[in-house]
């Protein structure tokens, strides 16, 4: 004979809207005066944009090659390969473990919904770029302005479940991060084969047309309610494993014209960020990734580095020919090396890069750290 439980209505519907309903929206409000009034929750979620630098597993959803979703990705991350391109955490994940935060989940993932939004999502997908174009020879992936488009499908699920008024507080009190333009140069403009874009436009051209594809969404963000940004400029990208495998430079030498045509998008995008805080409630700041990096680049053995030439996991001259195959075996002194493959940070510099942008000194973030913007209300 089937049991119901006393007191319970039989009706399977009835006992979710009595029981389990009241209690997911008792939950949801607690989480919101945690987030108005707890000091311990003072950045209630962080908010992720950009590409697989801190793509934490959008890309397993799509029909894209740019995957990593197998080992030795996710090595030293209880040994899981979970999406992220590292063997270890990224370095939205450490700032997010700074800032007191769970790690927000991809927003392609069926199971991102409900409860799991008021931390955060994450929306960064590998290849991505601020132009649509950029990767497209990877297959899918959601470009900056998908990505957009996407945290306001978050926005809508948000409102159902906390009102305007504590969506608006909610917002201003969240972080997003956004690291874009890599994939613009490596996937785009420095593939001449593929795309026509350095036919197109000179270096300060090219800038110039990112820069005013990147500042509309960037307004868009902030219309839609985000006040708090950190925005990432792009690192030296002549010295990641993959340019110095296309033997333009000299051994041990970074491909010194790649590096040189970022000094105007770089320049730009601080300049954009001087913009977005003239406006009521902005506090945005700029991520000098290019002298982060170069300053671990040219002082390793400051940081613990003695590789910083080749990937740990990878194929070819520099290991950074081809990247990380399934079941390659990566090197085991890992935290001696800054880059885990081709392209990518291991987490040993993201520890060191993330650190940087939450403490660091203007010369890192300007005009604040992420610390400074967190005690501002």
């Amino acid at each position: 004979m089937k049991q119901t439980l006393k007191g319970a209505p039989e009706n399977k519907e009835k006992f979710m809207d009595i029981l389990i309903k009241p209690t997911l929206k008792l939950f949801i409000s607690f989480a919101i005066l945690m987030v108005q009034y707890g000091n311990a929750e003072r950045v209630p979620a962080l908010f992720v944009f950009g590409d697989s630098l801190v793509d934490v597993g959008n890309n397993n959803f799509l029909n894209s090659i740019a995957k990593s979703n197998y080992f030795p990705y996710g090595i030293d991350f209880n040994m899981q390969p979970t999406g992220r391109f590292c063997n270890g955490k990224t370095f939205v994940d450490i700032i997010g473990e700074m800032l007191g935060v769970p790690y927000p989940s991809p927003f392609a993932d069926p199971n991102t919904a409900g409860v799991k939004l008021l931390g955060g999502v994450n929306y960064a997908s590998a290849a991505a770029g601020i132009l649509d174009e950029s990767g497209q020879h990877y297959g899918e992936r959601y470009s900056l302005r998908q990505q957009v488009l996407n945290f306001e499908t978050t926005l809508d699920q948000l409102r159902t479940m906390m009102g305007h008024d504590n969506l608006t507080s909610f917002l201003a009190k969240s972080i997003a991060i956004s690291v874009f333009g890599s994939n613009d140069y490596i996937n785009n403009y420095l593939m001449p084969s593929i795309y026509s874009s350095s036919f197109n436009y000179n270096p300060a051209q090219f800038s110039n047309l990112l820069l005013n594809r990147y500042a509309p969404q960037l307004l868009t963000l902030y219309n839609l309610g985000i006040r708090k940004m950190f925005i990432a400029g792009i690192g030296p990208l002549g010295c990641i494993p993959n340019q110095r495998a296309t033997g333009q430079a000299a051994p041990g030498r970074c491909v010194d014209y790649v590096n040189d045509i970022l000094g105007t998008f770089n320049q730009g995008l601080k300049s954009l960020v001087d913009q977005l805080n003239k406006r009521p409630g902005a506090i945005v700041t700029y991520g000098n990734t290019y002298g982060a990096v170069g300053d671990i680049l040219n002082n390793p053995s400051t940081y613990g580095f003695n590789v910083v030439e080749k990937g740990c996991c990878g194929i070819g001259r520099n290991q950074g020919q081809i990247t990380c195959l399934p079941f390659a075996y990566p090197c085991t002194n890992r935290d001696q090396y800054v880059f885990w493959d081709a392209f990518h940070p291991t987490q040993a510099a993201n520890v060191i890069l993330a650190r940087r942008a939450f403490y660091g000194p203007p010369l890192d973030t300007y005009p604040l750290n992420i610390q400074q913007m967190t005690l501002i209300h």
